[in-house]
């Protein structure tokens, strides 16, 4: 994958580029001969992070979104916005912007204003939500619709954005290695729950206690940073201290799977980024080296996650 640079003077044109990278949504402007839209995008492997503007006071509305979070951090110009019949209007370096998948959107922006935009699929921020907090998501993330960017923790967020926008354009930047990525994606994930108010707030800034449910999360993180070793749910149970049924009703409770399920995806996860990476090797290669030695089978779990076969993935990344 490569940054994308568009430039266009057309609405029309513009407008299709943010439905294909965004959401399907309407937009009008005030003086359309005035539009002078830019859309900067990062290569980044789960997340969408791009910055935009159009050159022309403008409005959009969409409709539910769905599948994912977007949050907007408007770095110069004037904004308004409106979701579940909450309105907020504010300059840049004033709030930032959390709208969450179940309701429609309006957002109006002056002609000076530019943002960066952070597209977050839902099921991978709500399991990232999940583990933080040791409990399944049973319901999606009540985001505040604004959220002061004054404080350290929102500065912290906004920097950590600009740097990972800004290594992911580089030729030779942290795109260019999978793993590096995948943990800073995560910690973007993390600055955001943990700075944006929302119903889970208050789990995510409580000290945990010493629990089953604090040992899973060590198994989790375990899992994540090494899914490459062979890794049993005896192995996994003998290293949390607790029995294999426990840690498999404990999984069961924190992400709602089994710890093999959990593995399973994080492995897939790592085929993913290799092939999103552009590697020389093959799909059959990248598959066995993270245990995926059935390739029927891996087709389909891969598929199931990723809405198309590995083989499709490894085609567009050749493109």
């Amino acid at each position: 994958m490569r940054p994308l640079n568009f430039r266009t003077g057309y609405l029309d044109v513009a407008h299709e580029q943010v439905t294909k990278t965004f959401a399907s949504h309407e937009v009008h402007v005030a003086e359309s001969r005035d539009l002078k839209f830019r859309l900067d995008l990062a290569p980044s492997l789960r997340l969408t992070i791009a910055r935009m503007s159009y050159g022309a006071d403008t409005t959009i509305l969409g409709p539910a979104m769905r599948l994912c979070y977007h949050v907007n951090l408007p770095v110069t110009g004037h904004s308004t916005v409106e979701q579940n019949g909450v309105g907020r209007s504010f300059t840049a370096g004033e709030a930032g912007v959390a709208f969450v998948p179940e309701a429609p959107v309006m957002v109006q922006w002056s002609a000076d204003s530019w943002q960066y935009h952070v597209k977050l699929p839902k099921d991978l921020l709500e399991t990232h939500a999940a583990k933080l907090i040791g409990r399944p998501m049973d319901e999606e993330i009540a985001f505040d619709l604004t959220f002061p960017l004054e404080s350290s923790s929102a500065q912290a967020l906004l920097a950590t954005v600009g740097f990972l926008y800004t290594e992911l354009s580089r030729e030779g930047g942290v795109a260019t290695i999978p793993a590096a990525c995948h943990e800073l994606e995560s910690a973007l994930m993390s600055q955001l729950l943990m700075t944006v108010p929302s119903r889970l707030s208050a789990d995510l800034h409580s000290k945990p206690a010493h629990s089953r449910h604090s040992k899973i999360r060590e198994i989790i993180d375990h899992i994540d940073r090494y899914p490459e070793e062979e890794l049993t749910t005896a192995d996994l149970a003998a290293k949390a201290g607790i029995s294999a049924r426990a840690l498999q009703a404990g999984f069961q409770e924190v992400v709602g799977m089994s710890p093999t399920a959990y593995l399973r995806g994080v492995r897939l996860d790592r085929v993913h980024l290799e092939l999103v990476s552009d590697t020389r090797w093959s799909v059959t290669e990248i598959a066995a080296r993270w245990g995926f030695f059935h390739p029927g089978r891996f087709a389909h779990q891969y598929r199931e996650r990723f809405g198309m076969l590995p083989s499709e993935t490894a085609r567009l990344t050749k493109r």
